[in-house]
């Protein structure tokens, strides 16, 4: 049998289970205050990595481009024209029977890693062709992560 006493301190000590579950109002808030700075620190960082590495596919992309141009240039005997544009290393032109492609087999790699289409010119000052991305800004010229990137 149970005495009174042992029934109080069994009632007692439920009490303070009871209010030691849970947080408080004030714990939660000073947590959410902590993930909320470490947020506002670490996300400019991400941020700044994000495009960093989107300049790092596009100039890969236009490796990859100069690669295909130049195993057309080895099929056909020329590179492709300003109008002919890079789409002829996916499809091919109805002039040309020596064509051996498809040099570029994804269709969505015609654009740069802000979606915007990668300029062609052939031929230019000095050079057989360039091939162009007008970075995040998507304008010509810019500085930094807004620059053009350009084939070499």
């Amino acid at each position: 049998m149970f005495s009174f006493d042992q029934t109080a301190q069994d009632r007692h000590s439920r009490r303070e289970q009871m209010n030691e579950d849970g947080f408080t109002l004030v714990e939660l808030l000073v947590v959410l205050a902590i993930i909320g700075l470490i947020a506002a620190i670490a996300t400019p960082q991400v941020l700044k990595y994000l495009s960093s590495a989107r300049v790092d596919t596009t100039k890969a992309q236009i490796r990859n481009f100069e690669s295909a141009l130049e195993l057309f240039y080895i099929d056909t005997g020329r590179y492709p024209s300003t109008e002919e544009g890079l789409a002829v290393l996916r499809t091919a032109p109805a002039s040309e029977a020596r064509w051996n492609g498809p040099y570029i087999k994804q269709s969505g790699a015609f654009n740069d890693a802000w979606g915007t289409p990668y300029r062609y010119q052939s031929p230019v000052e000095g050079k057989p062709y360039e091939i162009i991305s007008l970075g995040r800004d998507k304008k010509t010229g810019g500085e930094g992560l807004d620059a053009d990137i350009a084939s070499q």
